[in-house]
């Protein structure tokens, strides 16, 4: 029996979808239940990569040193794959990865190095060459249209895979920036505490990273990052303003802005850091209150269509119920 002829006896009787609902709801109930299991293997994993990008950045900086070779250009991630080159190299796309918007946005996405930039413009290419392909065999051998509205499915298809990789690395994007938000004021807790005791302050970014790593370990990448980048930078502040450009948050700009000042003039740093927890915890409580604030008007439309239909039909179901047997 095909495949088809059996989706479509399914779909003839409505008593063979139970036996389906029931297997996919049993899926979902165990997928539901072993996902916090799921979650903590994958920080374990994640957090092993964050102990290690420090140590790796620094074997690599030591080595181009070593090399009397640029730093910066030797600390790269794996080259793309061949496929995605040759699309960048035969289309000649050289600009569109060089073009700085793009750049920022693949780098405060979470992906670094230049191989990044050329796996994004690949996949552009190649989803907007794919999804334009089938919407136009779509239309051209399901709908019956004319052929202009074919090209015009076809165009928006198109564009639509052209700008899909963008609107995923904003989304993803915005996630890392209300993740950093939400725990920010907790890693500055803690790097007042380490500078306060007399730790530097790559000893303290050291610290918090390591104990954040529970809570967030988008934040503790980017401590990690900021480690690595204050040992082998010529610069420190260049450190500061990196980290401030790759998370791209107000409250680790005016942490950063602090810290170029207390590099800068010898300020006492304690102090500082002190009023900018403060200010961030506040800016947090304000966040969680605005959102509490605007979830009654969220839940009026849902309550008006499902709950007050339920809520209808159980008390007036025994009025009818009683008419009719009357």
């Amino acid at each position: 029996m095909d495949l088809l002829d059996i989706v479509y006896g399914v779909l003839d009787n409505p008593a063979r979808l139970a036996p389906l609902i029931a297997a996919v709801s049993a899926i979902s109930t165990v997928t539901a239940l072993s996902w916090p299991l799921l979650e903590r293997q994958q920080q374990r994993q994640r957090m092993a990569r964050a102990a290690g990008a420090e140590r790796h950045m620094r074997d690599m900086a030591a080595k181009a040193r070593a090399t009397s070779g640029d730093a910066v250009i030797n600390l790269r991630h794996a080259a793309p794959r061949r496929l995605y080159t040759t699309i960048v190299k035969r289309l000649n796309l050289g600009r569109l990865i060089q073009n700085p918007q793009t750049q920022r946005l693949i780098h405060q996405a979470g992906y670094r190095g230049p191989a990044a930039a050329i796996k994004v413009t690949a996949m552009r290419v190649i989803l907007a060459l794919g999804f334009g392909a089938a919407a136009a065999f779509y239309s051209a051998l399901i709908l019956d249209i004319s052929v202009v509205l074919r090209a015009l499915i076809a165009a928006v298809a198109a564009f639509a895979g052209w700008y899909g990789p963008i609107v995923l690395l904003k989304n993803r994007l915005q996630k890392r920036q209300t993740e950093v938000r939400r725990n920010w004021p907790d890693a500055m807790d803690l790097l007042l505490i380490c500078v306060e005791s007399g730790m530097t302050i790559e000893a303290g970014f050291r610290r918090v990273a390591e104990e954040i790593a529970v809570q967030s370990l988008v934040l503790s990448e980017e401590l990690s990052l900021t480690t690595a980048e204050l040992s082998y930078l010529p610069d420190r502040q260049q450190a500061y303003r990196r980290l401030a450009t790759r998370v791209d948050v107000e409250e680790v700009r005016s942490v950063v802005t602090s810290l170029i000042q207390s590099e800068k003039y010898g300020t006492p740093v304690g102090q500082a850091l002190r009023v900018l927890s403060k200010e961030s915890r506040s800016l947090r409580m304000a966040a969680a209150e605005k959102k509490a604030a605007a979830l009654p008007p969220k839940l009026t439309v849902p309550m008006i269509l499902f709950f007050l239909p339920v809520l209808f039909a159980v008390i007036m179901t025994p009025a009818i119920i009683q008419i009719m047997q009357d």
